[in-house]
């Protein structure tokens, strides 16, 4: 809606612009004035009416859900901190800059998980 509206604008300013050309012509009338203004005046109307910004209503609870892949073939049943062992769930890993992290709730360590490889 946004485009059509800039080239019905445009459209309509060029011709205004050319109704007050065409006024100052030996043929040309005063009301061409008048015709070329009102037609200029609509057209930027017009662009002002089409690209003014809307505001999105935004919802104050919003929920957002992170799924984590972890890399390789970890599994969470097995999962323990590299430092003193401890046991980690699914609520001691969090996404940073894209890559997973772990935070130790025991010893309070943070480390990001690697990739071993698989050979």
């Amino acid at each position: 809606m946004r485009i059509i509206g800039n080239i019905v604008a445009g459209i309509l300013i060029f011709f205004g612009v050319l109704f007050i050309w065409g006024a100052f012509s030996p043929q040309g009338s005063t009301g061409w004035i008048i015709i070329g203004g009102i037609t200029v005046g609509i057209g930027l109307v017009i662009i002002w009416f089409v690209n003014r910004t809307r505001i999105a209503p935004t919802q104050a609870n919003q929920n957002v859900t992170i799924k984590i892949d972890l890399p390789a073939n970890i599994n969470m049943e097995n999962l323990q901190c590299k430092n003193c062992g401890g046991n980690l769930t699914m609520d001691n890993i969090e996404m940073v800059a894209g890559a997973p992290v772990v935070h130790c709730p025991y010893c309070n360590t943070t480390y990001q998980l690697t990739e071993e490889p698989k050979w």
